[in-house]
């Protein structure tokens, strides 16, 4: 047979602990006193004497017990030993039945923070994030407890509303190209009727909106790498990843000249792949924008414990409103328009945003409209020892 709820709950271990160091140590206490009390005394009870009583003519009268003033001062002491005994017996007794008592509420209200954490971790639901356990009271363990979980139940929903935001996004971003190619192929390439160039347009449009797919497929394949956090970090030389990056830029089909200006060991820890395509989504985005004939540079350098990458551009350059957003996920320019020669998934910012603060540092935009911009990796160093911001002012040009 299983044993009762109550006997199988913390209150009731606690409760028996607490009233058996309560019992155990009025116990000890009754136990010293009466042996000490025993020990400077000789207790023992009063020897029966008889003596014989004689009168004024010395007549006898008779017989009478008689004691020793010794014995007498025994029997008092035998007889406190006594009562002293049958007292502490009994007050053990009472002891015992109120420690009960009294452990059982120290440990309700021991508990009772536990019960409010459990109380509100039952009605949290995973649709439902926004609950917190908000416990109040001394900064002990258990507030403590409390707190980290209502700092996991922050992280949590707001990784929830990532993926639901990015969900959504992206069914939205699918959907514009699946429309696009189930519209012209039965308009176009199923209709008996419609001319060669009719359909040599229709291929050309189903043929870049299933290349807008793949890219969104593979930005958001990306993302998620990133945010399983797999990859293995080593020791990486920032200037070598940049140029590299450089190099593959300056293959682009584009009237546009890739400069690079990288300073020798600027090594940090981190995933030289990732880091490779967060440069590459950046000066990608810079030739798209760069005008014919223009310069993109890519630069590295160090300030304090920290280093930079910078991609600077000749471009149209970004609004001072729009500068905030240029790295959410979908953004793609004022009012949702593109602004580059071909439109792209609005994944490249994000993912670089992403892959840089998962390295423990931040990104910066710097732009003037009609000049240009500039954005700026800042990444820790590998022998970073202060734990000093970065700074907030463009170190290139």
């Amino acid at each position: 047979m299983r044993r009762p709820e109550v006997f199988r709950s913390i209150r009731f271990r606690l409760t028996v602990m607490y009233s058996t160091l309560l019992f155990a140590l009025a116990a000890t206490a009754l136990g010293v006193t009466y042996l000490a009390v025993a020990q400077t005394t000789e207790p023992q009870p009063i020897t029966q004497r008889t003596a014989k009583v004689y009168g004024e003519e010395w007549e006898f009268l008779g017989t009478a017990t008689v004691a020793e003033v010794s014995e007498i001062e025994a029997a008092v002491n035998y007889n406190t030993l006594q009562n002293l005994r049958t007292y502490s017996l009994i007050a053990l007794g009472g002891l015992f039945v109120a420690s009960l008592g009294i452990g059982w509420v120290l440990s309700g209200r021991v508990l009772r923070p536990v019960g409010a954490i459990a109380h509100a971790a039952r009605d949290i639901q995973a649709t439902d994030l926004s609950r917190r356990i908000r416990l109040h009271g001394p900064h002990d363990e258990l507030r403590d407890l409390a707190d980290t979980i209502d700092s996991m139940l922050a992280r949590l929903e707001d990784a929830f509303s990532a993926q639901r935001q990015l969900i959504d996004d992206a069914s939205h971003e699918l959907r514009s190209p699946l429309a696009i190619i189930r519209t012209h192929l039965d308009a176009s390439l199923t209709d008996p009727e419609a001319t060669p160039e009719e359909r040599q347009r229709a291929v050309a449009i189903v043929d870049r909106a299933t290349a807008r797919m793949a890219r969104l497929v593979e930005d958001l394949l990306a993302t998620a790498r990133r945010e399983a956090d797999t990859a293995v970090e080593t020791d990486v030389d920032l200037s070598a990843v940049a140029r590299e990056a450089g190099e593959d830029a300056s293959l682009a089909e584009r009237p546009v000249g890739v400069r690079c200006t990288t300073v020798p060991g600027l090594h940090l820890v981190g995933d030289a792949d990732a880091l490779r395509r967060a440069i590459g989504n950046l000066l990608s985005n810079a030739l798209r924008l760069a005008p014919d004939d223009s310069t993109v540079t890519v630069a590295t350098g160090r300030s304090r414990s920290w280093l930079w990458v910078a991609v600077a551009d000749e471009g149209p350059g970004i609004a001072p409103a729009d500068l905030p957003r240029v790295f959410d996920r979908f953004w793609r320019g004022p009012n949702g328009q593109q602004t580059s020669r071909e439109r792209r998934t609005g994944l490249g910012l994000a993912i670089v945003r992403q892959i840089v603060e998962s390295h423990g540092g931040t990104v910066a935009v710097f732009s003037t409209v009609g000049i240009g911009s500039t954005f700026v990796l800042w990444l820790p160093a590998a022998d970073r020892e202060n734990e000093d911001p970065p700074p907030t002012i463009s170190p290139w040009p």
